[in-house]
């Protein structure tokens, strides 16, 4: 999944849903150096990933790019699904999707200082573009397709990928709403059944 619906699956902590946001930035054992809730926050993005890739739902949504878009059709699907979930958000919240991202934006600011070097480098960025709300319109995922392509120096060809999200459309949606059904459940599950572990672990 893509940045939007790992700060949805976090749950109301404020460091936990840092961890999972920043999580891509933070390798192998190197969690532990950050404070427990960061880590469980790490813990649970790499669960909700592992769930996603081996999802059926997924995975059938990347067999419809694979052809043109090889390994990258799992990364392309990612940006779709969050495309999906900020154009439905009041399905999902009933917090307004710009409060939710201005109250999340707010947040990582206070706490720029313990964000990984690449997440402290992007972060600005990411808040001056308005990244998250801007996935709401396919015109929003045009512009994250146009630079994840430009990171491949124009490999990956994902910039032309909204052609398939306008052509698949109703079946890329029908899917995810499915799909997000399935991880919504998994990751309230598996995010307190961290909390309880690190609990364990420190009695």
């Amino acid at each position: 999944m893509n940045f939007l619906a790992h700060i949805y699956l976090s749950g109301n902590n404020e460091l936990i849903t840092i961890g999972n946001f920043v999580a891509d930035g933070i390798r192998g054992n190197k969690y532990k150096l950050y404070p427990t809730e960061i880590q469980i926050g790490i813990q649970l993005h790499r669960n909700i990933d592992t769930f996603t890739d081996a999802h059926p739902l997924f995975r059938q949504c990347t067999k419809r790019l694979h052809k043109g878009y090889g390994h990258y059709s799992g990364v392309i699907v990612d940006i779709f699904f969050d495309h999906f979930l900020a154009k439905n958000w009041t399905t999902y919240s009933n917090v307004p999707l710009a409060t939710y991202i201005d109250n999340f934006y707010s947040s990582l600011s206070k706490h720029i200082e313990i964000l990984p070097p690449r997440f402290k480098k992007l972060t600005p960025i990411m808040i001056e573009g308005n990244w998250l709300l801007s996935y709401a319109n396919v015109e929003g995922i045009q512009l994250v397709l146009n630079g994840m392509n430009k990171r491949t120096n124009g490999q990956s060809k994902m910039n032309e990928a909204t052609k398939e999200l306008i052509a698949h459309y109703d079946a890329f949606e029908t899917d995810f709403t499915l799909f997000f059904k399935d991880l919504m459940a998994f990751s309230e599950e598996k995010r307190i059944e961290i909390e309880k572990q690190f609990k364990t672990d420190k009695a």
